[in-house]
């Protein structure tokens, strides 16, 4: 099973690509796929059938997955990377460059 070091709800920035610089929450994790879909950010429009929830159907503007090799966790206001530090019996997340706790 896969491991991430970014998890839902997280905070991150793109670090890479077209959208380099934006921030936004983790909305999901496709671990499969080795992806993450970020709010507000990579937006594309896609076209509806018009169907019983949607009856008039037209363009909708979503979210698509970015590599989770581009987003960067924030801890105030700047990009951190994300070590562990085991604490009795519980490990957790601890920014590398502070030594804080995540």
């Amino acid at each position: 099973m896969k491991k991430f070091k970014i998890k839902s709800g997280d905070t991150v920035k793109v670090i890479a690509g077209d959208h380099k610089g934006s921030e936004g929450k983790v909305l999901q994790i496709l671990k499969d796929k080795d992806r993450v879909v970020v709010e507000g950010v990579n937006m594309v429009s896609k076209h509806t059938k018009p169907s019983a929830t949607n009856p008039q159907g037209g363009i909708v503007k979503k979210e698509a997955p970015l590599h989770i090799s581009n987003v960067a966790l924030v801890e105030n206001g700047k990009a951190v990377r994300v070590g562990y530090k085991v604490e009795g019996d519980t490990k957790v997340r601890i920014s590398k460059k502070t030594k804080n706790e995540i």
